[in-house]
C-alpha cells in the first residue's frame, strides 16, 4: 500500500471516527486515575477494543491492557502508550476539566491513550480485510509517572516476541501536524535523591561547641552540584538539582538533623551508572568537614530514552506517508525522564514527539503544569501516524516493497 493509499484510508476512517475519539479523551480527561489505580480508565479502553473485535488481557493488578491485533507469520510490532494522570490540580475552566481532586492529565497521557485506541481500532479493521503482514501488540501501559509500568508490562510478557516498539509523547513546543524525531539519545536518565543530615545539635549562641547543621546542610545543598560539574564529562550534562529542604523549627536552635531532596539528570548512561557512587563520595568529603553525618537514599529512576536510528527512519516514512511532507522537524534531547527506556534496553525502537500546539499562535503550554492542554486535532494525526507506523515497520519487516520516492531522514529534518 502506498503512502497516497493510505493517507486516504486513513482520512476515510478519521472522518468516521475522530469526533468519538475526542469525546473518548475528553471523558479520560475528566476522570484521571493516578498510577496503578487506573481501573476505569482500563475498563474503558477494554470496551472499546472489544468492541472493535480485539480480545484485551488486563494485566493483573487491574490496570493496563496488553492485546494484540492481527495472527499467523511476520513480524511483531509493539505501539505503547501510557494511561495515568499526575496528582495536580486541574486549573483550566473547560467543560471536560478534571473532576478528581488533585489529578489531572497535565501530561497527555489522555491523548496518548486515545490515540493508541484509535490506532487499535483501524488497524483491526486492516486485520480483518487481510492487509496486515504481522501481528501489532498494544501495550496500554500503567504508571510511567512513578515510573514503573513499563517494568510491569515487560513482567507480563509484554514485549516477548516483540521485534520492534513504538511510542509518542505530546509535545506543545511543536506545531499540530508535525513530528519532532532524533535518533539516538532523546530523554535523559532520571533519578530520585534524599540526603539526611544529623549532628548533636546545640544553641545558636555557641556553634563552636557542636556542629552547625543548617551550615553543613547548605555547604551540601551548594557544593555537591558544583563538585559534579568539575568530576564528570561536561557533555553528559548530569545535574543535581534540589526540590525539598528542611531543617530546624526555631531560629535561636541549631538542629539535631535536616533533609534534602532532589532529582539528578543525566544525558549520558554511562555517567548515570557512576552517578551514586560519586554523589556518595562527594556527600562523605562535604559533611565530614563540618562534623555532621550524612546518609543517602539513592532511589533509580529510568536510564535515557535512546532511539534505534532505522526504527527512527521507520517514524520518517510514517510520517511521510499519513502526514505529508514538511511533518518531520528536528527535536532535541531534553532532560525529562521517561519509561519507554526500558523496552529499548531490551528491543530496538523509537519514541516520536507528536506536536500539540496550535500553530496560529494561540496559548502555548507546558506538561506538568495544571493548565496544560493540546490542540485536539493532534489526536486525529497521532492515529495517523502511529497507524503509518505500525505499517511501515511490519512491511519493511516483512521485506515488502518500499516506494522509492520516500525521503531518507536526513532529507525529512
Amino acid at each position: 500500500m502506498r503512502g497516497r493509499e493510505l493517507r486516504g484510508e486513513l482520512d476515510a476512517f478519521l472522518t468516521e471516527t475522530e469526533q468519538d475519539l475526542v469525546a473518548f479523551r475528553r471523558d479520560l480527561h475528566r476522570h484521571p486515575e493516578l498510577a496503578f489505580a487506573e481501573y476505569r480508565t482500563t475498563r474503558r479502553i477494554a470496551e472499546r477494543l472489544t468492541a472493535a473485535g480485539l480480545t484485551p488481557a488486563i494485566m493483573p493488578r487491574g490496570t493496563g491492557i496488553i492485546c494484540e491485533v492481527g495472527s499467523g507469520d511476520g513480524p511483531t510490532v509493539a505501539l505503547r502508550a501510557d494511561i495515568d494522570a499526575l496528582p495536580l490540580q486541574d486549573e483550566k475552566d473547560v467543560s471536560y476539566r478534571s473532576t478528581v481532586a488533585g489529578a489531572c492529565h497535565a501530561c497527555g497521557h489522555d491523548v496518548h491513550t486515545t490515540i493508541l485506541l484509535g490506532t487499535s481500532i483501524f488497524l483491526a479493521r486492516q486485520a480483518e480485510a487481510g492487509l496486515l503482514p504481522g501481528r501489532v501488540r498494544l501495550l496500554f501501559q500503567p504508571a510511567e509517572e512513578l515510573p514503573g509500568g513499563a517494568l510491569e508490562v515487560m513482567a507480563q510478557g509484554g514485549i516477548s516476541g516483540v521485534d520492534r516498539i513504538f511510542g509518542l509523547h505530546c509535545d506543545p513546543r511543536v506545531d499540530v501536524g508535525q513530528v519532532g524525531l532524533k535518533p539516538g539519545p532523546i530523554t535523559s536518565a532520571c533519578d530520585k535523591l534524599a540526603i539526611r543530615v544529623s549532628g548533636p545539635g546545640g544553641h545558636t549562641a555557641r556553634p563552636h561547641l557542636t556542629a552547625d547543621l543548617v551550615f553543613a546542610l547548605a555547604k551540601i545543598l551548594t557544593e555537591l552540584p558544583a563538585a559534579l560539574s568539575r568530576r564528570v564529562d561536561p557533555r553528559s550534562s548530569l545535574s543535581l538539582v534540589w526540590g525539598r529542604v528542611e531543617a530546624g523549627s526555631a531560629a535561636n536552635a541549631i538542629p539535631d538533623d535536616g533533609i534534602a531532596e532532589g532529582t539528578v539528570r543525566c544525558l549520558d548512561e554511562n555517567a548515570w551508572h557512576a552517578a551514586p557512587d560519586l554523589i556518595k563520595a562527594l556527600l562523605e568529603s562535604v559533611a565530614s568537614a563540618y562534623g555532621v553525618e550524612a546518609t543517602m537514599d539513592y532511589t533509580r529512576g529510568v536510564p535515557p530514552v535512546v532511539n534505534d536510528e532505522v526504527s527512527v527512519q521507520m517514524l520518517a516514512e510514517a510520517a511521510a506517508r499519513a502526514l505529508g511532507e514538511g511533518s518531520v522537524v528536528p527535536t532535541q534531547q531534553s532532560l525529562g525522564g521517561e519509561d519507554f527506556a526500558w523496552y529499548l534496553e531490551s528491543i530496538p525502537g523509537a519514541f516520536a514527539r507528536l506536536g500539540t500546539r496550535s500553530p496560529d499562535g494561540g496559548v502555548e503550554y507546558d506538561i506538568h503544569q495544571g493548565t496544560f492542554d493540546v490542540d485536539e486535532r493532534a489526536i486525529g494525526h497521532g492515529v495517523r501516524f502511529m497507524a503509518a507506523t505500525a505499517l511501515t515497520a511490519l512491511w519493511e519487516g516483512a521485506r515488502a516493497d518500499i516506494p522509492d520516492e520516500l525521503p531518507t531522514l536526513a532529507d525529512s529534518l
